[in-house]
This record gives structure tokens, sequence and C-alpha cells, in this order.
């Protein structure tokens, strides 16, 4: 039988917390770059924010699909079907299922994201629509999960640890 992978949990301050499930957790790490043969996956993440609390739960993560562009070091979400899936699931949840940012994996280690990944994230949180003050951006390496959070008022890029 194997082990469930438990949830993973992030004090952003004092009284904020990001809680990444399980199930997404395990899902993008069965994405991770362990041999040469893997290219770059990604998507996007989505969950709630808690009522009467600053704390945000990941519930869910999208896969890879049609339309994305993938190598071995480079990721390139397609917009369309990962939209379609969003929005779906937000009106499965009467909308409480909300887009919380992006995901994806780098072939190494303890990943760190590049340059072109703080300028794709800046875009996003520049010229995106979203229901929050932050979003947040995931990279699973082969031996750690990074996890950095976006201000949309000032685009400040920090991790959180």
């Amino acid at each position: 039988m194997q082990n469930k992978i438990g949830d993973m949990v992030f004090s952003i301050s004092n009284d904020r917390k990001l809680k990444i499930d399980g199930k997404p957790i395990e899902n993008m790490l069965s994405y991770a770059q362990d041999t040469i043969e893997k290219d770059e996956a990604g998507g996007v993440i989505l969950g709630r924010f808690i009522k009467d609390s600053n704390n945000i739960v990941i519930d869910v993560n999208t896969e890879p699909m049609k339309g994305d562009i993938r190598t071995r070091r480079r990721f390139k979400r397609g917009k369309k079907r990962h939209q379609e899936i969003i929005d779906e699931i937000w009106v499965e949840s009467e909308g409480t299922c909300n887009y919380i940012g992006e995901w994806h994996t780098h072939p190494e280690e303890n990943p760190t994201p590049s340059k072109t990944d703080i300028n794709s994230w800046k875009k996003i949180l520049k010229n995106d629509v979203f229901t929050s003050k932050h979003l947040y951006f995931i990279i699973v390496g082969t031996k750690s999960i990074g996890v950095w959070e976006g201000n949309a008022r000032t685009l400040e890029i920090k991790k959180i640890d």
C-alpha cells in the first residue's frame, strides 16, 4: 500500500498561512523532472480563501494539456483549456474555488525562478484578472518544492519558507 502524501503548510506572515493539500502536491510531484526524458510541466493552482481568516488552501491544480509548450527547460501554459477548467471549477464550487496562481517544474534539485519566470509572474500579476491581492507561484524541483508570493499592487515577488 502506498502512503498518501501529506499537506504542506507555509507561514506567509504572523496571521496568514498557505496550505497545499496532499492531492495537488502528489499530482505536481508526479511531473518532477527526475529523469532526462521528462520535459517541464505546469498549470494553474486553484483554491479557497478561508472565511474569517487570512488563510488560503490550494485544493486543485491543472495538469499539462494540449496547447501547452513543453521542452526540457521551458513550459508555456496554453490559455484556453486551462481557463475552461478554472471556469468549470469556479461554477461547480459556487464561486468558492478561485484562481490562486501557477505551478511548473524545473530540472534542478532545489528550484529557483529564472529571470523568465520572474518576468512572466510579474506580467500575470499586472495583467490577469483575479480576486486577491496576491498570487502564488510553485516550482517543483527534483528534491524540493519552492513557493513564491507575488503582490499585485507592488509586483514584488518573495519566497515563502
